[in-house]
């Protein structure tokens, strides 16, 4: 894949839809463009956070660790980015991720997101966006969760 089409591909994301072609090429450029065949973990649970991954082609599971062992809890597709809560809380992993087929991904460094992020403040602004909008349907479905464990 070439830059530009990995430029192409980024713009799919909807992260970075407002990003300029200029600050998208630089996110391209820096990245690491990697491939996970089938059942290839990305990531795991518990592990020091030290990338965010953007899907470019495939679609991962997301697992989490339960009393019966992982349980899987969503399904990541293409345009999608991941892993970043770790980077960005400099917390460990909150779930695996498995390569549900094969997947193209770019991989972004710790250190180079946050760079970008101190960079160009309207990116930060599209994550925090991006991350309010997970945590308000995460709410919206813990709410749901508990009403139906309710009845």
């Amino acid at each position: 894949m070439s830059l530009e089409s990995e430029v192409g591909a980024l713009r799919k994301v909807p992260l970075f839809r407002g990003i300029d072609d200029t600050k998208l090429r630089l996110l391209a450029f820096i990245s690491d463009r990697m491939e996970y065949k089938t059942g290839e973990r990305l990531c795991t649970q518990g592990e020091e956070g030290d990338s965010a991954f953007i899907i470019l082609k495939g679609s991962a599971d997301v697992l989490v660790n339960t009393p019966d062992g992982e349980k899987a809890v969503a399904k990541v597709e293409a345009n999608s980015i991941v892993g970043e809560i770790a980077i960005l809380c400099d917390v460990p992993r909150t779930a695996t991720l498995v390569a549900a087929n094969d997947m193209d991904v770019l991989t972004v460094s710790k250190d180079d997101f946050l760079k970008l992020l101190k960079e160009f403040p309207d990116m930060a602004l599209e994550v925090m966006r991006t991350l309010a909008l997970r945590l308000e349907q995460t709410t919206r479905d813990l709410a749901a969760a508990r009403s139906g464990a309710a009845a």
